[in-house]
């Protein structure tokens, strides 16, 4: 049955509401975040809904022409930008990581806070050349869209969003200056870690002190480094008083790639859904050759290696120290790799440009995952029940696998001091006790007992939102609160000028009534 007979056959059968196509503007980000998207998108189509997506004529992963949907070219982060900048900012990552953890998450984050400064200087100028595009605006206009779906790790879809005044679902973990929850929730630094810190949720002293300059350096970021490089932008297009983060939080849905078997437990809003895993599913067959090969390793099993879409390869003295390791094991290896081959390779490993990642962990005779720490590959991990040997390289990847190392399910390994020796201790290790991947099947089991999958639970909140024209309910009033009012300061203020009051005024009677008596008691001597 075709697409047209399929749709036809819903509207005969089921109610209006739910099967006819509604139009979607669609703003997704370039790189692993389109792998998000896409899923999405492909199951909206399905259902019969009429998708557009504005991508850049340059973009790396996001195709022109597609079954699924119509693309618009606009101009994007990806029109100034190339993929080799992530090679680069790589190097100076593992000069940071020379130093003591206090130093060098700061350093970090001061190279991710260059980066976004000159990012948002872009995408400031793309969506600028956008709104003033009267041409392109009428395009965006005309079709009356119902809805604007979006990743807001770039801004560009906000600010379009915005200005159209259509209803807004955000596709999101990564917002502004970190993860999703530090701009749409209350975040108490006391136990709840700001991105990029490399913290748990069970902090002491010395390290609730460290978050708490975290959480400054976030604030600083976001207005004094991000928000002035739209002030133009809003001036000229928006209404006074909007900036990024009043449009953020005007967002009806925001559908957070998260999952709290493996994020740390804290404080959430009404209009957050957790989708996280949302992309996993289960293994298909493999390809024969890869078949074969998965087989040929018998009872060891195979190791899975994939350090993910944006960063092409490590340095030569590293992959040198990998390939020997891996040459040790008894295991065989499956090894997305790009680059010279390495003079160390065994002949238990294969080396592949492009490798079918969750199948591959899906299936019975994999035995271990090293994996840079991406949220996807994480998230794969988990929904198979595959230990992790991590090698994280940039962004939130320190973080991810602290998450599943506090867990029991993960051992990491700096590529800054990693060696065949450490590499080799690891990979057996996570391969020959049997705790990790006890722990992380615990995980795979508590993340799939939901009473509605993740795809399915993004689904409905995004036809939700358009069958309702938004979900204006769920936003918290607090808001559109000034900051000193929502963290009650003027009550405080009030309180205390009463409360000194009332003992000013107490303290002066009593001086009054003091000196009183003291007149009478001089007279009648």
């Amino acid at each position: 049955m075709n697409f047209g007979a399929k749709k036809l056959l819903c509207l005969l059968v089921l109610s209006p509401t739910i099967c006819s196509g509604s139009k979607i503007l669609v703003v997704p980000v370039d790189g692993s975040h389109w792998i998000n998207m896409e899923v999405i998108l492909q199951e909206l189509h399905s259902r019969g809904h009429d998708i557009t997506v504005l991508r850049s004529a340059k973009s790396w992963y996001i195709p022109s022409n597609s079954s699924i949907y119509t693309s618009i070219d606009v101009r994007m982060l990806e029109d100034e930008a190339d993929m080799t900048y992530y090679n680069r900012m790589l190097l100076d990552v593992i000069e940071c990581r020379k130093y003591p953890t206090f130093i060098r998450t700061f350093c970090q984050q001061h190279l991710i806070t260059s980066m976004l400064a000159k990012g948002h200087d872009i995408l400031a100028r793309a969506a600028a050349s956008t709104l003033d595009d009267q041409v392109l605006m009428k395009k965006l206009q005309d079709p009356k869209f119902d809805l604007m779906l979006t990743d807001p790790g770039l801004s560009i879809g906000v600010l379009l969003g915005g200005y159209l005044k259509l209803p807004m679902v955000f596709n999101v973990r990564w917002i502004n200056t970190g993860e999703g929850h530090l701009t749409i929730a209350p975040s108490p630094v006391s136990y709840v870690p700001v991105s990029g810190s490399e913290l748990t949720d069970q902090m002491d002293f010395k390290e609730r002190v460290m978050n708490m300059l975290h959480f400054l350096r976030s604030v600083v970021e976001q207005y004094f480094i991000i928000n002035p490089a739209y002030s133009d932008l809003f001036q000229r297009h928006f209404p006074p008083g909007t900036d990024l983060v009043s449009l953020q939080h005007a967002a009806d849905i925001w559908l957070l790639r998260a999952d709290f078997v493996f994020e740390f437990p804290r404080p959430t809003m009404p209009n957050v859904v957790y989708i996280g895993g949302f992309q996993c599913k289960e293994a298909k067959p493999l390809p024969a050759d890869l078949e074969a090969f998965m087989q040929s390793s018998g009872e060891h099993g195979v190791v899975v290696m994939s350090l993910g879409t944006l960063v092409s390869a490590l340095s030569q003295e590293v992959t040198e120290a990998i390939a020997a390791a891996f040459a040790q094991l008894p295991q065989k290896v499956i090894w997305q790799f790009v680059g010279e081959k390495p003079s160390s390779l065994g002949n238990n490993t294969l080396l592949v440009k492009w490798l079918p990642q969750k199948d591959l962990l899906g299936h019975p005779k994999t035995r271990a995952f090293v994996a840079h720490g991406g949220t996807n590959g994480m998230y794969e991990a988990i929904y198979h029940g595959i230990p992790v040997v991590g090698l994280p390289l940039l962004f939130d990847q320190f973080d991810n696998l602290l998450r599943l190392k506090v867990r029991g399910a993960a051992r990491v390994v700096e590529a800054r001091s990693l060696t065949k020796e450490n590499f080799l201790e690891a990979l057996t290790d996570v391969i020959e006790t049997p705790s990790y991947r006890e722990n992380i099947q615990r995980l795979s089991k508590l993340h799939r007992d939901k009473p509605m999958s993740p795809m399915d639970t993004a689904i409905f909140w995004i036809e939700y939102v358009i069958r309702n024209k938004g979900a204006g309910h769920l936003k918290s009033a607090g808001f559109s609160l000034p900051w000193y009012s929502y963290f009650c300061l003027d009550v405080a203020a009030f309180i205390v000028a009463v409360t000194g009051t009332f003992i000013w005024a107490l303290f002066f009677m009593c001086r009054i009534l003091c000196c009183r008596r003291s007149r009478r008691k001089t007279k009648a001597e």
